[in-house]
């Protein structure tokens, strides 16, 4: 019988997968090394297991011990399995950037969760880094991970990933491509595969908001190129002791936006239902293609599976509140289709500025259509209730009409996005679009230009 002993007996010996259609225009041959057969669905247990076997070994972890990490999930997930075969309490601290499925996944299988937030200085006390060290001198009797630090990280794909991709390609491997975060996967795969072809090629992929590219082509730690950003498990805003930059032949960046649509285009034309740095992997790879031969074999590491992302990646209306979603607006309707249950707010021509004023503050909104006998006959927005409350106050009582300027333009449910663009100006600040029962409803500049980003 073929039998494992355990559950952590199954890390390791993950396929590659050729990419098909979305590497047809690319001249090299393109394939995916596919983590997500690990039990913990990601590549983070093949480091999980070799950090905690390490600890133990030098005495760092002891029996009925608390290991303490700060990670984006995966890390994690693959400690609490290590921790549940091998008797060890979890905390994992997370940032709040970090998916509910992930943190709700942790729970799961019994670890203790601290979410902390993003947009802090790594030195910050309130930061994950932070809250981590400091979890673990409160604490007896417990290790903290340092995955960031831990040099075990690496070892562990040196001993592991690199040779799998080694053997799987028949030494025929070129280019190895992955995205960088705590740096062990690349730098890792990466020694192993230069021992044994010094002109393989190791490309790391970074996000818009991290600093390895910069650092890797400068040598410059740019405070300035740190800024917040969506993509989860690339990038970092510190340079981990786990990224060796001497293996790491060239960093590419890739965009929020660009990471989590090619995370979508994975699954929907290629089958594999994985995160979102795979989407920044093989996007980046695209963006690189003008380097790459028809006699490259390029493998490219998905790191984790898309079921972590399914209230963010997956979800259509997170994509689209980011602009994320590629949808093909062609008129007016396409744009009102979201919200066209909602009712249009409008002023009537004898009420007075202050209930302007009231009606912007409840809903959030800059102008409003004023009607008079049940028809639009002006508008008035933030602009003029701004001059007003600035140069006369004491006119927040007056009737609208004594400041409202004319009526939106009206245009049916099939005027293009084109044309409304030609009629939103300096001059009217929006358009009502008539529905076929009759009602309005509103678009603004800022409609258009998200139909137009």
């Amino acid at each position: 019988m073929k039998i494992y002993n355990n559950i952590l007996d199954t890390i390791g010996n993950t396929p590659i997968v050729r990419i098909n259609k979305l590497a047809k225009d690319v001249s090299a041959q393109v394939f995916a090394k596919i983590e997500t057969t690990n039990p913990g669905n990601s590549v983070k247990d093949r480091m999980a297991i070799k950090m905690i076997e390490d600890a133990e070994k030098s005495g760092l972890l002891k029996p009925g011990g608390t290991v303490i990490e700060g990670t984006s999930g995966n890390t994690g997930m693959g400690l609490a399995l290590a921790c549940i075969i091998k008797g060890y309490k979890l905390i994992c601290v997370l940032n709040d950037k970090q998916s509910k499925e992930k943190m709700d996944v942790l729970r799961a299988v019994g670890s203790e969760v601290v979410v902390c937030p993003t947009a802090v200085e790594p030195t910050d006390p309130r930061s994950y880094y932070s809250v981590s060290r400091r979890l673990a001198t409160e604490i007896p009797n417990s290790w903290y991970v340092n995955q960031y630090d831990n040099l075990s990280n690496r070892t562990a794909h040196y001993e592991q990933t690199g040779p799998e991709i080694w053997e799987q390609t028949e030494g025929k491997i070129t280019h190895f491509v992955v995205g960088v975060g705590t740096g062990g996967t690349i730098s890792g795969v990466g020694k192993y595969l230069k021992e044994k072809n010094p002109n393989i090629k190791i490309w790391g992929i970074d996000t818009y908001g991290s600093v390895f590219k910069k650092y890797k082509e400068t040598g410059i730690f740019d405070q300035n190129e740190i800024y917040p950003y969506i993509t989860e498990g690339i990038g970092e805003d510190i340079l981990p002791a786990n990224v060796d930059f001497d293996v790491i032949d060239l960093f590419e960046k890739v965009t929020d936006k660009d990471a989590a649509v090619y995370t979508r285009r994975l699954a929907r034309e290629e089958g594999i239902f994985v995160g979102n740095s795979a989407g920044s992997a093989i996007k980046g790879v695209l963006q690189l293609k003008d380097k790459l031969t028809k006699d490259d074999i390029v493998v490219v590491l998905f790191h984790d599976h898309g079921s972590r992302y399914i209230g963010k990646i997956f979800n259509d209306d997170w994509m689209r509140e980011r602009g994320f979603l590629e949808e093909n607006l062609i008129n007016a309707g396409d744009l009102i289709a979201k919200n066209k249950e909602m009712p249009l707010v409008f002023l009537y021509s004898e009420e007075l500025v202050s209930h302007a004023i009231a009606k912007m503050t409840k809903y959030g909104i800059s102008q409003i259509p004023v009607l008079k006998d049940n028809k639009f006959v002006g508008s008035i927005d933030e602009s003029k209730i701004y001059k007003i409350l600035v140069e006369q106050p004491e006119l927040r009582d007056a009737p609208i009409s004594s400041f409202m300027s004319g009526p939106f333009p009206v245009v049916s449910e099939e005027t293009s996005i084109e044309d409304l663009s030609k009629l939103i100006t300096e001059n009217s600040a929006a358009v009502l679009v008539e529905l076929a029962d009759g009602k309005f409803h509103i678009l603004t500049r800022y409609d258009i230009i998200s139909a137009m980003s």
